[in-house]
């Protein structure tokens, strides 16, 4: 057991990693698609491209050449549609909320920095009743760089005043990891989360893998002098 790391915020990335988004974006993208008399792709093929972007899930979904002024256009209208339906089956992952609870109840804030937009960002939180709970939400416009770039992690770290050397960030995305190791922060990478086939998490340079939020808790019980 290694107890050096004092633990002071924990930040999440929020679509595959602190939320299930999936169930509410493939509906959209399907929606915007069908709209558009493009063929409908399944929820297992698009998913592990979530965490890079509607514009990405898109480019992944078309089979045949589109023109760019036309992939805005579907862009415009699945981001309209999303937007209505925010939440209708987005959830916590199982092992989230109490992972939460315990960090509120030891008066650890957390938060989230995440690259989608904070046009879609805030309607989701305010509608999972989890605004109020986090100590910052931090979006992918909210500065002048998103991830990889450590900005947003360091932008969070002030809003809650906390140093970065304290702070666990974790993500599904390499370049959540990334920016997590830029900004001084421990780091795991979220397996269960919208992993492409050739995604490599073991060799992104986290502090460690977890298959599972449980994972998170037993981390910091572990690592470091939070939960003990």
């Amino acid at each position: 057991m290694n107890n050096s790391f004092s633990l002071s915020c924990v930040l999440f990335d929020l679509d595959g990693t602190l939320l299930n988004t999936a169930p509410d974006l493939t509906t959209a993208l399907n929606k915007a698609l069908e709209n558009f008399q493009f063929p409908s792709v399944s929820a297992a093929a698009i998913t592990p491209y979530i965490s890079y972007g509607a514009a990405v899930m898109i480019e992944q979904s078309l089979e045949q050449a589109c023109s760019d002024s036309l992939k805005a256009e579907i862009l415009e209208w699945l981001l309209d549609y999303y937007e209505d339906h925010i939440a209708d089956h987005t959830y916590l992952y199982p092992g989230i909320p109490e992972l939460l609870a315990n960090l509120e109840e030891r008066n650890i804030p957390w938060g989230v920095v995440t690259n989608k937009r904070e046009r879609m960002t805030h309607p989701l939180m305010n509608t999972l009743n989890l605004t109020q709970r986090a100590a910052s939400i931090i979006c992918g416009d909210t500065t002048a760089h998103s991830k990889p770039h450590p900005e947003p992690m360091l932008t969070a770290c002030q809003q809650i005043q906390v140093t970065p050397e304290e702070c666990l960030y974790i993500g599904d995305a390499a370049h959540d990891i990334s920016a997590g190791k830029a900004a001084n922060m421990k780091t795991l990478a979220a397996t269960y989360g919208y992993l492409r086939p050739d995604d490599q998490p073991q060799d992104w340079g986290a502090d460690a893998l977890v298959h599972h939020p449980d994972d998170i808790s037993h981390w910091i019980k572990n690592y470091t002098y939070a939960f003990n």
